[in-house]
């Protein structure tokens, strides 16, 4: 199943990934792939139907998120009294709870503009979430 991931084409692996987690994430209500360098929403399922607004802002979240100017600030502040001046960023994963669903933002290891978004009712176990999520997320390296 590997080798199929690997020769498959970057579309073709985004949504098997959204698939997996959707199928995999325990409670699972939707699932996605955020690219942050173009702010779009790559792919998704959901169990309920959303305005095409409402999907059109959760890549503006996660982008905010991940990338907001005064996160961005942040990882600049450590980064400069760390010594580091690797490319990549601090903050790898997000857990949001929101009054009926909670919401896991997970990056990409390799790709580090890709999120994957898992979204989850409110009673889900949440290390079972994060176990899953990032068992699923190693297998694709995007």
């Amino acid at each position: 199943m590997a080798t199929k991931r690997m020769t498959s084409s970057f579309s073709d692996q985004v949504m098997s990934l959204v698939k997996h987690l959707r199928t995999d994430a325990p409670d699972c209500v939707a699932s996605g792939v955020v690219d942050m360098s173009t702010g779009m929403l790559l792919s998704y399922e959901t169990v309920e139907n959303h305005p095409p607004e409402v999907l059109d802002l959760l890549a503006g979240a996660t982008l905010d998120l991940f990338q907001g100017r005064t996160v961005v600030m942040i990882e600049d502040v450590f980064k400069e009294r760390r010594g580091i001046s690797s490319d990549n960023h601090f903050f790898q994963e997000i857990l949001v709870n929101s009054e009926n669903l909670t919401h896991l933002f997970v990056r990409l290891t390799e790709q580090q503009d890709v999120v994957a978004v898992v979204v989850c009712r409110k009673s889900v176990n949440v290390g079972m979430l994060f176990a899953q999520v990032r068992r699923v997320v190693r297998e694709y390296s995007l």
